[in-house]
């Protein structure tokens, strides 16, 4: 398993647009061969910045996605209101724990 983990900044216009962007992406990611989860997050001090943590079975798997339409189409809006270009880190699961659901 391996988590993704993206970090941008915003414009100052837009913070909304992107989020909603930024949910419909995560949308379509569910139902896709090896998606386990994702998270969109917003440090309380930093209201333009986000990190989005996404958890994938493989990169192979994440890297399918990318090729997805709805993917593509998202992406362009995506920039348009970013500041700077993203930064991408990816980490290979140790450990995971969560909450029975």
């Amino acid at each position: 398993m391996m988590t993704v983990v993206t970090t941008t900044r915003l414009r100052p216009v837009g913070a909304q647009e992107w989020d909603a962007a930024m949910r419909e992406r995560f949308d379509s990611a569910r139902g896709r061969p090896g998606w386990i989860s994702g998270q969109l997050l917003t440090p309380e001090d930093e209201p333009d910045a986000r990190t989005i943590v996404g958890t994938w079975r493989s990169r192979e798997d994440w890297a399918a996605w990318h090729d997805d339409p709805a993917f593509l189409e998202q992406r362009a809006t995506l920039e348009r209101l970013e500041a700077e270009p993203n930064r991408t880190q990816w980490f290979e699961v140790v450990a995971d724990a969560r909450a029975d659901t």
